[in-house]
């Protein structure tokens, strides 16, 4: 919220050249967030390749010698949590989550933007308070030493709850920054 303060006053109170200082603050945060994008896109592949990997070798293994790896469903069920969280954070970098939008279609086109950039601010507070439980449930988690399999802590699975909480939080921050801030989005 510091950040988002501090670009709005930044944005408010100066207005001596064309291009604003907000702007190349939300620019480098955009690069930012376009390579953890990457980082993600490549961290879901990889996951998605060893969820197929390992599915398909246990069908083999119980249909063909009737063993299984007995921690494998488990690690199948961790990593779809992985996925799911990773991929939501990258729905939102895309604009391409979940949204109600039934306010903005009966409302005047003129409000759009307005309650556009009210809702993602909104959003973003909703996760704050949703990154803060997650991470109060891994820190239980670790706290309890749960052991998932192999003597692994669960916890270390459950990280991915706050991490993509306070990313998806940004996202939204980021969002409506740009839709607020007084230049054209670059495309992707």
């Amino acid at each position: 919220m510091a950040l988002l303060c501090y670009l709005l006053s930044d944005c408010i109170f100066r207005h001596g050249s064309t291009i604003s200082p907000p702007f190349y603050k939300v620019r480098f945060l955009r690069q930012i967030d376009d390579y953890l994008a990457k980082l993600e896109s490549g961290f879901i592949t990889l996951i998605l390749s060893l969820m197929i990997f390992l599915s398909f070798g246990q069908v083999i293994l119980r249909n063909f010698f009737n063993e299984s790896i007995l921690w494998g469903d488990i690690f199948l069920r961790q990593m779809v949590l992985w996925v799911g969280f990773t991929g939501a954070s990258l729905a939102t970098r895309e604009r391409r989550h979940i949204a109600i939008d039934f306010l903005p279609n009966i409302l005047p086109a003129t409000w759009r933007r307005s309650i556009g950039i009210f809702t993602k601010f909104c959003a973003a507070v909703i996760c704050i308070f949703l990154a803060q439980a997650a991470w109060s449930f891994v820190a239980y988690e670790r706290e309890a030493e749960s052991v998932l399999f192999l003597n692994l802590p669960v916890w270390i699975f459950q990280i991915v709850l706050p991490y993509s909480f306070i990313l998806i939080t940004l996202r939204f921050i980021l969002s409506a920054l740009e839709d607020l801030l007084p230049f054209r989005r670059e495309s992707r």
